[in-house]
This record gives structure tokens, sequence and C-alpha cells, in this order.
């Protein structure tokens, strides 16, 4: 952590920057190290607030985390921790998820984590964020 111009950064490990701390990029910095660092995801398969397209819209996700394979294994929706885990989330991550398919799929606000796993054209709910390329 440090200060630039009375507003406070962190460094991305990952992204290899500073940036400026704001509710969302704090849940995303822990969670990113939790998933690193306890549930022992490789930092080289996590991408970071990467541009995609719906339709003709640009979008930018939060978090996307690529098998061994270079696919895309699970799709995260950060927010902050003032926001709560409402279904409007899960369908923003569901929009997402269209343009980057995974078959995993978050969402978090730093208090509370949810998960499903799409399979059969089902979600099924996760009791534990799986262990990595389960």
């Amino acid at each position: 952590m440090k200060k630039e111009n009375e507003r406070e950064m962190l460094f991305d490990p990952l992204r290899k920057k500073w940036l400026y701390v704001t509710p969302e990029e704090w849940v995303r910095q822990n969670f990113i190290q939790f998933l690193i660092q306890v549930k022992q995801y490789p930092g080289a398969y996590i991408a970071l607030e990467k541009e995609i397209y719906l339709n003709e819209l640009k979008k930018r996700f939060d978090v996307l985390i690529y098998d061994e394979e270079h696919k895309p294994w699970m799709i995260i929706e950060c927010k902050s921790t003032d926001v709560a885990l409402a279904p409007a989330i899960l369908q923003q991550a569901l929009r997402y998820n269209i343009s980057v398919p995974a078959p995993y799929i978050i969402i978090t606000n730093g208090h509370y984590t949810k998960g499903w796993k799409k399979r059969d054209g089902q979600l099924i709910e996760l009791e534990e964020i799986p262990v990595w390329n389960s």
C-alpha cells in the first residue's frame, strides 16, 4: 500500500502495477489472494478486468480463471462490500458467461461468496470454491 495524491493505492502483483483502492478493487485483490494462497490457484492462469463484447457492447469481467488448456474455467464477479449478492449480480455474471463460457461462476462482495457449476444446462449451487482445475 502507498499514498499518491492523498489517495491510497495498492500493488496488484498479477498486473504488476499500482492501482487506486476502490471498494470493489479491495474485494477483487483480497479474493485473488485467497485463491492463490489458500486454494493454490496458479496466478499465471488468472486474468483481471479484460474487455469482452456482449452483442455490440463493451464490458469488462472482473476475474477469469483459465484451465491448463487455456480455456475459461471460472468467471468471478466482484462487488464492493456494501452491495448485496442479489440475483441481478448472478445475472450479470451469466451475461458475461455468454461471451466467455466457463463451467464455474462465482459472485462475491468480500463478506459473502456464492458459486455455481454449469452442468447439463443447469446451475448447481456450490458448497465451496472448487479445488484448482477439478
